[in-house]
């Protein structure tokens, strides 16, 4: 029965050793956590003692490491995706400086030590000074796993990544050029065709690409396939012009950026076998490189790998230090980027191969002279051992510390009074349930707490109670796939106005969230008349979504905004919940109003920091909306601002909105919302945080403009 099992070591049954990583990647974090030592180190050590060079269990062999390099393109790919492109513009110039920084000055120090102390010639000095002057984002999971991916240091840490890796792994393809071939005119003129294919491929035809596919295919199992096929193919094109595939997939990432929101089912698949599994792999696989007997080899290969090491670490250091300087970042962010700059790995095992494989000539012995030789190979990999270990314990540190400083930051801005949103969406359409919450998934604000409540409200027309478990199951389904809870409200009552109405006044609603069902748009006479309702016997803001495309392949927010609603009591809470949608799709926003309410828009955008583009068209008249149709494309959301009868921002043409909408927007993405109207909860909210001093110069306002229309009236009586 067990003849064709074998248990010699190495291993050699998949089965086993593909459990035998599994619990690997389980257990070495957990036992090594309780030392306080990082889990990549964990991981990295683990990999050591089962590797050829520990007890032998497992052979770095290519399954490994085709899991490893899976791994490595993974984390350069999570690195582009989840990096916020209006930071990472923001901070472009501090990027670069930083990525020349970490280049020129290793590369100076590394070439002058390799050929004044070390001896080497010309060519392997600068091919050994280019290690030092490469890195890998091999901490970049710690920094996730804390939250402060956001952070500028971060941004600046990465891209300077991106510049200092191109250039590095540039200098390698110019040394192997100069030995094998020779640089001529020829090899510049056909490297720098292949890299603006390469980058015209990857930044402009695969964004077009996959938003024509998200589009058209909206099953979670293709979009990961998609995904995993746009990073392996934008790897081997970087191959293809002559750099690293790391490159590749960095671009890949950048490249899906604004496809793939933060808050989405499909980022958080992306995130969740990343981590669980592809980027382990690659730390083991690391760690089943270190040799322990290098130690004891001889005075030599320890005094190489000494220097290497210490030339790595502080030419880094000085680096991030004149970073540091010119801009004046804090001294946890110096360490966040000194940290996340001084892991050697990936780029610095592809140039010391280069090296080690090429083979210059013969000793009279009829030893290969290599442009590597071994000493440096196994240098190498102390480095990698030592740079990789710091950089786990200064990201971590670094990162614990300005997470609890963001953390008190926020509790000191809330601890007068905690905002707590609450979020309904009645559910009717099995059709609309996936859009409706993917759009309410990005409104939420994760600085405030935010409880979601799914409703399904059965009558005696409509009395399925089979169906609506179903929908109440499959939008709870929905949510969890971006990890959001939604507690289920399902009821019967008189009406399906009344069942929301009800729900609302129970759960202490601040938001209510109605999908438009495909094919129905918003002429239906049954859901206006909710609508209707709804609106007149409430006064929280109501969002009315028409899902035409996926929300993630929106490009821009096209805001129409009636006269006086600035005069509302909801104007800056909508006005907040749009930005932070904008952040989330990477959107710009185009808003149409008149002069006045422009004014305080742009107020509110000062007040938030908001970062994006924004523009601004002239609509005075209500009467004139339909002009927005001219300049709208399938890609942008219109967001409509509506209001409640007998409120300021009302007027007469508002009621010829749904058919006008249901006529020209047609393949558009539409949003209907109405303003939160006067409560006393608002008014005590407004109290405790200091802000009543706004709302008494709004209502003031609104009681000028109410004073003026009695006048009128009592003018004409």
């Amino acid at each position: 029965m067990f003849d064709n099992i074998h248990f010699s070591f190495p291993l050699h049954n998949p089965v086993l050793i593909f459990s035998l990583v599994l619990f690997i990647i389980l257990f070495a974090p957990i036992i090594l956590s309780k030392l306080r030592i990082p889990h990549i180190i964990g991981l990295i050590l683990a990999g050591a003692v089962v590797g050829p060079h520990g007890v032998n269990l497992m052979l770095r062999d290519s399954s490994i490491q085709l899991f490893g390099t899976v791994g490595l393109l993974y984390i350069m790919f999570l690195a582009g995706l989840e990096i916020d492109m209006a930071d990472f513009k923001k901070n472009k110039y501090k990027s670069i400086l930083f990525g020349l920084f970490t280049f020129s000055i290793p590369m100076t120090l590394g070439t002058l030590v390799s050929y004044y102390l070390l001896h080497y010639s010309i060519l392997s000095s600068v091919l050994l000074a280019s290690m030092f002057a490469s890195h890998t984002l091999i901490a970049y999971p710690i920094v996730s796993k804390f939250g402060v991916i956001k952070n500028r240091a971060v941004n600046v840490a990465v891209g300077g990544t991106m510049i200092t890796d191109t250039l590095t792994l540039l200098v390698l393809a110019i040394v192997v050029g100069i030995v094998k071939e020779g640089v001529g005119k020829e090899f510049w003129i056909t490297l720098a065709i292949s890299l603006s294919v390469f980058a015209f491929v990857v930044l402009v035809l695969i964004p077009i690409g996959a938003r024509w596919f998200f589009k058209q295919q909206q099953d979670s199992v293709s979009e990961y396939i998609f995904v995993l096929g746009v990073v392996f193919f934008s790897a081997f094109l970087a191959e293809l012009a002559g750099v690293e595939p790391i490159i590749g997939a960095f671009l890949a990432g950048l490249a899906l950026n604004r496809l793939i929101p933060h808050t989405s089912a499909l980022m958080n698949r992306i995130e969740f076998v990343g981590n669980a599994l592809f980027i382990p792999f690659f730390l083991i696989g690391v760690g089943m490189l270190i040799d322990f007997k290098i130690f004891t080899a001889g005075t030599e290969a320890l005094i190489i790998a000494g220097v290497m090491t210490t030339l790595a670490i502080i030419s880094k250091f000085i680096a991030t230090y004149l970073t540091k300087m010119s801009f004046r970042f804090t001294k946890d962010e110096f360490y966040m980027m000194f940290g996340l700059s001084s892991a050697h790995a990936a780029a610095t095992l592809a140039a010391v191969l280069v090296g080690y494989n090429i083979i210059l000539g013969t000793d009279p012995n009829g030893e290969p002279i290599r442009l590597l030789n071994e000493d440096v190979l196994n240098g190498s990999i102390v480095m990698i051992l030592i740079t990789c270990t710091i950089s786990s314990f200064v990201v971590t540190r670094a990162s614990r510390k300005i997470a609890d400083a963001e953390k008190e930051a926020e509790q000191g801005k809330e601890e007068s009074n905690e905002i707590i949103n609450n979020f309904l969406i009645p559910v009717a359409d099995e059709d609309t349930v996936q859009g409706i919450v993917d759009f309410s998934a990005l409104l939420h604000s994760k600085k405030n707490t935010t409880n979601f409540f799914v409703l399904n409200v059965r009558t005696e027309e409509e009395d399925n109670e089979k169906n609506g478990l179903k929908l109440l199951e499959k939008t709870q389904k929905a949510a969890a796939a971006i990890n959001i809870r939604m507690t289920p409200i399902s009821r019967y009552d008189t009406s399906i106005t009344n069942g929301i109405i009800n729900s609302i006044k129970e759960n202490s609603i601040t938001d209510i969230f109605l999908s438009v069902s495909p094919g129905k748009d918003f002429i239906s006479p049954n859901f206006n008349n909710i609508i209707e309702q709804v609106a007149a016997k409430t006064d929280d803001t109501i969002f009315i979504y028409k899902s035409a495309q996926p929300i993630s392949t929106i490009k821009k927010l096209v805001v129409a905004i009636p006269p006086k609603s600035e005069y509302e009591i909801g104007f800056i809470k909508y006005l907040q919940r749009l930005l932070i949608l904008s952040k989330e799709l990477n959107a710009e926003i185009v808003f149409y109003t008149n002069k006045t309410s422009y004014s305080k828009v742009k107020k509110v955008l000062t007040s938030s920091g908001h970062n994006l583009p924004v523009d601004y068209q002239l609509l005075d008249d209500w009467s004139d909306f339909l002009i927005i149709s001219k300049s709208l494309s399938t890609s942008d959301l219109l967001v409509v601002v509506n209001a409640r009868k007998n409120t300021l921002s009302y007027n007469k043409f508002m009621d010829k909105l749904h058919r006008q909408l249901a006529k020209y927007f047609q393949s558009n993405n539409v949003l209907i919302l109405y303003p939160e109207q006067y409560n006393a909860s608002e008014l005590e909210r407004r109290r405790m945080d200091g802000s009543i001093d706004d709302l008494i110069e709004e209502n003031l306002s609104r009681i000028d403009s109410i004073g003026k229309y009695f006048k009128k009236i009592i003018n004409r009586k």
